[in-house]
């Protein structure tokens, strides 16, 4: 027999209607959203469900209720840039919002068959693993998975946990320089797990990267996974080598 569908919650899915329309630009930070008489006739749901919806958003940081003034737009997507220099910190300052990074955990292990592929080493070499969270104006945006030959960088995770930045770790285990050989781009849906990071529902859209950087002689440094917020990035396309 087969099973019925689970249906998304009528909220749920108001909810992400709102969100679409603020990262797709109709309505910016400082606007205020239509009122809940007016959601409730759009949607054709009563008050209490807009409202669901809209606590949602507030919680999500997407949107903030002023006593008496209605509902207002706190922040739009921050673009970023993937070229072929990636630099986290410095592409949110490019866009005027604050990075931070979050330490989840840091372990040396043996690499699996893509990670050794991507690293161009074997199957249960050793790698160091850097698992995190990054964060725009104390938002998290990302979760984010490092991964970097173990041989090669011996004392990586000592700096790593110091510095809490890939490109000042590498400069101090010798990389003075690194670039984006390959990216790839894929649409899914947040596990339980992340929601929790991202501070989103499960099931909501996420976007996957998963990117190869490479010193200047062509070598493997970094296999790097990220899955970003879908309503709070606006991945573009850098050209140039500035990004």
């Amino acid at each position: 027999m087969t099973q019925p569908s689970r249906k998304t919650p009528v909220w749920q899915s108001i909810a992400q209607s709102l969100t679409s329309d603020i990262g797709e630009g109709r309505y910016g930070p400082g606007d205020k959203l239509p009122t809940e008489a007016e959601l409730s006739a759009r949607f054709g749901v009563n008050r209490h469900t807009v409202r669901h919806a809209l606590k949602d958003m507030a919680e999500r940081g997407l949107v903030q209720s002023r006593r008496g003034s209605g509902v207002f737009v706190t922040q739009a997507p921050t673009d970023y840039p993937i070229g072929k220099r990636v630099r986290f910190h410095r592409n949110l300052q490019k866009a005027g919002r604050f990075p931070a990074r979050k330490t989840l955990s840091i372990e040396t292990r043996s690499a699996d068959i893509r990670e050794a592929e991507a690293l161009a080493l074997q199957k249960g070499d050793p790698v160091h693993v850097y698992e995190g969270l990054s964060l725009a104006d104390d938002q998290p945006i990302l979760v984010f998975r490092s991964v970097f030959p173990a041989d090669r960088f011996p004392d990586l995770l000592d700096h790593m946990s110091t510095l809490l930045s890939v490109t000042a770790t590498l400069r101090a285990c010798g990389v003075e320089d690194y670039t984006r050989a390959s990216t790839r781009l894929t649409a899914k849906r947040a596990t339980a797990t992340q929601a929790l990071h991202l501070n989103i529902q499960e099931g909501d859209p996420i976007l996957r990267s998963v990117g190869i950087n490479i010193d200047p002689d062509g070598r493997p440094v970094e296999y790097g996974v990220s899955w970003f917020a879908g309503d709070r990035i606006t991945l573009t396309l850098a050209e140039g080598d500035d990004t």
